[in-house]
């Protein structure tokens, strides 16, 4: 099904914040940057960078979760929400690659196991070998890039095609790609938050890493898509494919992953915990100590119970005024998320407070960068799929409908 030409919606989404965010995040950037490459070597924004980068990177990464679902599932409802998630999990490509690389420049700062020894001098790094290095670091690096490249891209291009030809081939496609994609993505999700997160702390292992890093991508992504949802309907952009009781699926959606993040990273702790073994107690010890273990109080009341009991009301979950403040916080819980994972592999007792607004300058900076091309991206293309086959159902109207017009116009004409 499609538009006509005059009905087609207009882009006109439009927005201040992303130059404010540049602006106040690169002064902060710049400054902070300054201070630690004085005081430790630049260790302290290779960090920060890092952690900024996981947390934009793990929204595209469940963007992109989204759209393959959208195909596998064949799925009417999130055709109106499809368009954008492309254009999130678009910038796994180049914006993303590009802030990757001062992670990769400052790698020796940031992994211990860049200057932890040789492989005949520590087993750990043998049992790695040659992974564990600065061109495996960044061969390793390369192939996470290029798989997500590939898949993200294939997705956006053929749904943008289908805009023009409306053929079902480029559908068939989509599921093609979404198929071995959901694999790839799994093994690629999984690898790469062991690689550039867990091995902060190198010496540290856990089965559960990937499950938990999946859940968290997508329950943070969900977050953003209920937030973005809600502001191109209020500015009338998604007004024919968004309806009341899509919200309630996203909400839902949300529910399921708060749940499911809060279950592994709950498992992961039960494991260690009744294993009991120095080799693995020591990474939850270490947060245990000093300002780690107040925020690990903080995410166990927010990244689990404000959240459950918010969402689990029925209403609650289509009413904006609830859910806006409830994936606000979740956005935040899982950047704290984040740092509780990264962050005390450079500051074992406590943070430093001093330091956070260099953290609070690279959050926003890169996001402030991201959420530029995301708008530009969206701007350049119809905001939703004007020619997919669920189109119709997307917008509730009747296929019975729908013909008989068509019909009732046949039968006019003769």
């Amino acid at each position: 099904m499609s538009l006509s030409q005059s009905n087609q919606p207009k882009p006109a989404l439009k927005s201040t914040l992303p130059g404010a965010m540049i602006f106040i995040g690169g002064a902060l950037t710049v400054v902070g940057a300054l201070a630690s490459f004085i005081r430790n070597d630049g260790k302290e924004f290779g960090f920060s960078w890092l952690l900024a980068f996981m947390f934009y990177y793990s929204v595209a990464l469940g963007a992109l979760f989204m759209v393959m679902v959208h195909h596998l599932t064949d799925a009417g409802w999130s055709v109106g929400i499809r368009r954008f998630c492309e254009h999130l999990a678009s910038l796994l490509r180049w914006p993303l690659i590009i802030m990757f690389l001062p992670v990769g420049l400052l790698a020796p700062k940031i992994y211990q196991w860049l200057s932890a020894g040789t492989p005949a001098t520590n087993d750990l790094i043998a049992a790695k070998y040659p992974v564990f290095t600065l061109p495996g670091f960044w061969i390793v690096s390369a192939v996470f890039f290029a798989i997500w490249w590939l898949l993200s891209s294939r997705l956006c291009s053929l749904s943008l095609k289908q805009d023009e030809t409306g053929s079902v081939e480029c559908t068939r496609k989509m599921r093609f790609h979404s198929g071995w994609g959901i694999v790839a993505f799994a093994l690629t999700l999984t690898f790469s938050g062991v690689f550039w997160m867990q091995a902060t702390s190198y010496q540290w292992f856990s089965a559960m890493y990937g499950v938990y890093f999946f859940a968290s991508s997508v329950w943070a992504a969900l977050a953003f898509i209920y937030v973005i949802a809600v502001a191109l309907l209020q500015k009338k952009i998604l007004t024919p494919v968004l309806k009341q009781n899509y919200f309630y699926f996203i909400g839902v959606l949300l529910l399921a992953f708060t749940l499911l993040a809060s279950y592994t990273e709950f498992a992961q702790y039960f494991v260690v915990w009744n294993a009991n073994m120095p080799t693995e107690t020591f990474w939850y010890l270490r947060r245990e100590e000093g300002g780690w273990w107040w925020l690990s109080m903080l995410l166990i009341v927010g990244k689990f119970f404000v959240p459950f009991f918010a969402l689990l009301p029925i209403h609650t979950k289509t009413n904006f005024k609830v859910l806006i403040p409830v994936c606000l916080l979740i956005a935040v819980m899982h950047y704290a998320d984040l740092a509780f994972n990264i962050l005390p592999a450079w500051h074992p007792g406590q943070h430093h407070v001093k330091w956070l607004l260099l953290h609070l300058g690279t959050l926003l900076f890169m996001g402030g960068v991201l959420g530029k091309i995301f708008i530009a991206k969206f701007n350049a293309h119809p905001p939703y799929p004007q020619r997919d086959p669920r189109l119709l159902e997307a917008m509730g109207v009747s296929h019975n409908v729908v013909n008989d017009l068509v019909d009732a116009n046949a039968g006019g004409a003769k």
